[in-house]
């Protein structure tokens, strides 16, 4: 019995540690594309994951297709957010974590007042993000955040069956750039 609890409180201390790890905020990174002139303005959020950055590679794919579209797009880290702007389009990107949306991006989602905004929800994950993203849906809502969309991509799980041929993460990265031109449409303009 003393040799279970022993090896249930490493198990207890590595999954706390590891969590610490991966929780924690990322350094600020910030990534601008297209004119300061235009008259569209997008703030892609994200937490840095410590692991691999399929969180950054896919808020970059979106960024590079609403460049398409003409809009000024910053990619940002929760540490480098510029809270000076509006934007007209917000899109919150949450990775998974204990099957929950990471606190960075939670914590952003609570402290910035984003009531009236145009704000679309991406959770991240290896495969299991079904609870993440209802969770941070459900955080969203509680904020009484009008959200256009929400969407998950995975790292390991297949995005789509049809394609399992391909790098998951540039069937990821597609499906994302595909997603700015649904929100689009939804936006007020």
């Amino acid at each position: 019995m003393k040799k279970i609890f022993k090896w249930l409180l490493v198990i207890t201390i590595f999954w706390g540690l590891l969590t610490l790890f991966t929780e924690r905020a990322g350094p600020a990174y910030r990534f601008n594309f297209g004119l300061p002139t235009a008259t569209q303005k997008a703030l892609i959020v994200y937490s840095p994951d410590p692991i691999y950055n399929l969180d950054e590679q896919v808020c970059i794919a979106m960024a590079k297709k609403l460049n398409q579209y003409n809009w000024r797009v910053e990619v940002s880290t929760v540490a480098a957010v510029d809270t000076t702007t509006n934007y007209d389009l917000y899109v919150l990107c949450a990775n998974t974590y204990n099957w929950s949306p990471d606190w960075a991006i939670t914590r952003f989602a609570k402290t910035h007042n984003l009531s009236d905004k145009n704000v679309a929800a991406l959770t991240l994950g290896s495969g299991s993000t079904t609870r993440a993203q209802h969770r941070f849906e459900m955080i969203l809502h509680d904020q009484k955040i009008k959200l256009l969309d929400s969407r998950s991509l995975w790292l390991l799980r297949p995005n789509d069956e049809a394609r399992i041929e391909e790098k998951n993460v540039d069937v990821a990265k597609d499906m994302a750039a595909e997603w700015v031109e649904v929100l689009l449409d939804g936006i007020d303009n």
